[in-house]
């Protein structure tokens, strides 16, 4: 991720055909196997904080706006196929708790940084039965970060 003004068109492209575009995608062929059935389902995209404290994606502005174009996707989508019972949200986690991000940034505090076992905890609960009625969040998943 560089600053917009090392950011070409390619890196933005980029980030616009990785994160936006791949989830639009499984969104769409998720609906498709779902609506038919009568089912209903979950959908759970993958955001980021800076997509709702857009002030944090400094210096990654291209990263920054397409995963808010994720978050107006699932929002926009859970309004769209609610009458299908099809509940869409998205989580949007800090920085999470990684060996490549521990390589990265060698620096940080990594006590602060979400643990990625919190993250699956909080995606398989939308995912679930159990959700039944949450839709159209873009749920924080920050740990002490």
């Amino acid at each position: 991720m560089a600053p917009i003004g090392e950011t070409t068109k390619s890196d933005l492209m980029k980030q616009v055909e990785m994160n936006f575009v791949t989830a639009f995608l499984c969104c769409r062929a998720a609906v498709n196997a779902m609506l038919p059935t009568g089912a209903g389902g979950r959908i759970v995209n993958v955001a980021t904080r800076p997509a709702l404290e857009w002030r944090a994606g400094a210096g990654m502005v291209a990263y920054t706006a397409s995963k808010a174009a994720v978050a107006a996707l699932t929002v926009a989508l859970a309004e769209e196929v609610v009458k299908g019972d099809i509940l869409v949200n998205a989580i949007a986690p800090s920085t999470m708790d990684t060996a490549a991000n521990r390589k990265a940034m060698p620096k940080a505090d990594f006590s602060a940084w979400t643990k990625v076992e919190d993250v699956a905890a909080t995606i398989l609960f939308l995912a679930s039965p159990e959700n039944k009625v949450t839709r159209g969040g873009i749920v924080p998943v920050y740990g002490r970060s």
